[in-house]
This record gives structure tokens, sequence and C-alpha cells, in this order.
């Protein structure tokens, strides 16, 4: 799945909030379960229009931004 099929911005969604394609659901809303201890599988269940593989390919790419970000800094 292309990155841009995982999350997008629209002024017209939520203010231009990221969220996953397809759905009114905030990225945020994904990291503020896991930061509140949350599984993927209880993310999955209260927001069943966003895909697990959606949710797996965002966590990716931000881990992938995120190493990157730290190579640079070297």
């Amino acid at each position: 799945m292309p990155r841009t099929d995982i999350i997008h911005s629209d002024p017209d969604i939520l203010g231009g909030k990221p969220v996953f394609v397809g759905t009114r659901v905030p990225l945020q809303a994904l990291l503020d379960y896991l930061e509140g201890g949350h599984t993927l599988n209880e993310f999955l269940a209260d927001f069943p229009s966003v895909s697990r593989d959606q949710a797996i390919r965002a966590l990716e790419h931000g881990t992938e931004l995120l190493v990157a970000a730290a190579r640079s800094d070297r």
C-alpha cells in the first residue's frame, strides 16, 4: 500500500488534521491509544474503519522518519 493510501490531510476533514484515508479517524487517535497502554487490537476494535494494514504502515512510516532524523542528527 503506497504511503499516500495511509494518511492524508484535507482542510474539509477535521480541520486538516491527518486522518487515515477513507475515514475521519485522526492518526493522533492511534498514537494516543498506544501511549495510553492500549493495544493495536483495541484501537482497531474501536475504529473499525481503519484497516490493520493502514495502522501498521502508519507506524512503520513513523519509525522510518524517526530513524532517518536520528541519522541526520549525527
